[in-house]
């Protein structure tokens, strides 16, 4: 016995209308049915393809089609024809429609931008905590941005607010007593962005780390002396390395993140969009 077709026609993909075509055929006989696609359909030829097949099997047509003159052009063939054709987004639309009291922008392919969004944004966050702190430093030549300073100047969580606008973003800690790695100085100059701070800001911030971890505030890690020669040294790296250098002191990671990119951008970095 010959199984029934349906034909899946959009002007994407067409993922969400074999989806809905698999959940009702489901209903029927098992979802026994048999499932061709038409993607990324541009034109009425292609249209006319479709139709020529359906009529001969005698078959069904689910599409999603929002560009206005194929939808029309669909629904007035299939209606000369005698051929089933549903629009399987038309009835959510229409109350999408009437609740929002506006039209909808009939672009195909939006829903598969959103998710090449989401997906860049998960791989910049699977990123950011790969190669945090100088873990590995092979992100450095593979990063967007890369992020050098001494620590609690805010690499870690810039970096993770950087992730969230899908930028890949590694850091490196600067420390006196370990030599900075050699690709640090191979990266284009602009790649990199130092960060600084005043010396009582940070003094405030790691007396307040090591409380919170219940430690002696008395420790070498908060002494305004080691300090001062963590801050020497990492400016000294940021002047040979030539890179842009952005204080942090009392500044919100939103407000740093938004001066790194402007000035990344006025010195000529193209981003993705």
């Amino acid at each position: 016995m010959n199984k029934e077709i349906v034909y899946v026609v959009s002007d994407s993909v067409g993922e969400t209308a074999e989806l809905m075509v698999k959940a009702v055929a489901a209903q029927f006989n098992g979802g026994d049915v048999e499932i061709k696609h038409i993607s990324y359909v541009e034109d009425i030829k292609d249209l006319n393809n479709v139709f020529t097949a359906a009529k001969y099997s005698n078959s069904i047509i689910a599409y999603t089609i929002v560009i206005p003159p194929l939808k029309q052009y669909l629904d007035q063939r299939a209606r000369e024809e005698g051929i089933i054709a549903i629009d399987l987004m038309n009835p959510l639309m229409k109350a999408f429609i009437q609740k929002f009291n506006k039209d909808p922008i009939r672009q195909p392919r939006l829903m598969r931008k959103l998710d090449d969004n989401y997906f860049r944004r998960v791989e910049a966050i699977e990123f950011a905590v790969k190669y945090d702190d100088g873990q590995d430093l092979r992100g450095i030549n593979s990063a967007d941005i890369v992020l050098i300073g001494v620590s609690r100047t805010s690499k870690t969580p810039l970096s993770m607010y950087l992730a969230h606008k899908r930028f890949k973003v590694a850091n490196v800690p600067l420390v006196p007593e370990i030599t900075p790695p050699d690709e640090l100085f191979d990266i284009p100059k602009n790649k990199c962005v130092g960060l600084v701070i005043t010396p009582d800001k940070l003094n405030e911030i790691r007396r307040e780390r090591l409380k919170s971890l219940g430690l002696t505030t008395q420790a070498n890690y908060s002494s305004l002396d080691r300090i001062l020669e963590e801050l020497d040294y990492a400016e000294k790296i940021m002047k040979r390395i030539g890179c842009p250098v952005i204080n942090v002191s009392n500044k919100a990671i939103e407000e740093t993140a938004d001066l790194l990119l402007a000035m990344l951008k006025k010195r000529g970095v193209v981003f993705h969009e």
